[in-house]
């Protein structure tokens, strides 16, 4: 199967089985095609990207003592997962010069954020929750439309969102297990492991293109769009042997712990 087609198949389709169904033949890249930069992925009828603000916000600590807090947590991170897939369809499509390593790297990606959408799917169906019958945003979506770059799209999907997910995979891990609910935390602790090799990805392509005058740190920095910035790439607890592991040197994790935000105003 060609990489465009498969792209088009995640972004274009409104069918969840299709966005997830992954491909039957390897994947090809013979025929990347035209640039071509999609507004909005297609998406179920019950799937549209709400109105700002009326999602429901993701519970945590003592909340999930609730079954049906524990199914929202599911819910909102399946719509995650679903829209970091549709951004990197929508990259492959954007940027079909991009070395063809990095495409076919990225699709692979792209298999276990299908994954990663179903097992929370399911995860919330167990729970009670039909996905889609919650008010979803659209917000990494939205942040992913001021990517202009393939460098753009590093520094912010794989090192921010995934970034993060390093330490909220964590985080949420122990709310499960906190309230005895194994096969929740299980779906965690798989998902950190393989955000750590989504991580590693990004730090491959970050030290390919950027300027070797600079740091890593420094050209990631550089390549981020505000709001985006180094404090929305970690979580509560900043977990540095998972970056060490991802491939991070110590410098980066030391100088990602230690940003603070400029006060505003």
């Amino acid at each position: 199967m060609e990489l465009r087609d498969f792209a088009e198949q995640v972004l274009l389709s409104d069918s969840l089985a299709i966005k997830t169904l992954r491909p039957a033949t390897p994947l090809t890249d013979t025929v990347p095609g035209v640039a071509e930069r999609v507004a909005m992925p297609a998406r179920p009828a019950n799937l549209p990207f709400a109105k700002r603000r009326t999602a429901p916000p993701m519970p945590k600590g003592q909340a999930f003592a609730d079954p049906a807090k524990r199914a929202i947590a599911h819910h909102i991170m399946a719509n995650h997962e679903l829209q970091a897939l549709e951004v990197m369809a929508m990259i492959l499509l954007a940027f079909p010069d991009a070395p063809t390593d990095f495409r076919i790297g990225l699709a692979e990606i792209m298999f276990d954020e299908q994954r990663h959408t179903k097992m929370h799917v399911q995860r919330a169906g167990e729970l009670g929750l039909i996905f889609g019958d919650l008010p979803v945003n659209g917000y990494i979506w939205t942040k992913a439309t001021e990517y202009k770059s393939v460098l753009a799209y590093i520094a912010g999907l794989p090192l921010v969102f995934e970034g993060a997910n390093l330490d909220h995979t964590v985080e949420f891990e122990g709310y499960f297990r906190q309230h005895n609910d194994k096969r929740s935390a299980a779906i965690m602790r798989a998902i950190h492991k393989e955000e750590i090799r989504h991580v590693q990805f990004g730090m491959r392509w970050l030290r390919e293109l950027k300027d070797p005058a600079l740091t890593d740190f420094e050209a990631w920095e550089q390549a981020l769009t505000w709001p985006i910035r180094p404090s929305t790439a970690r979580g509560d607890t900043l977990q540095k042997a998972a970056r060490l592991a991802a491939g991070m040197t110590a410098d980066f994790v030391e100088n990602l712990a230690a940003w603070r935000d400029e006060p505003q105003g």
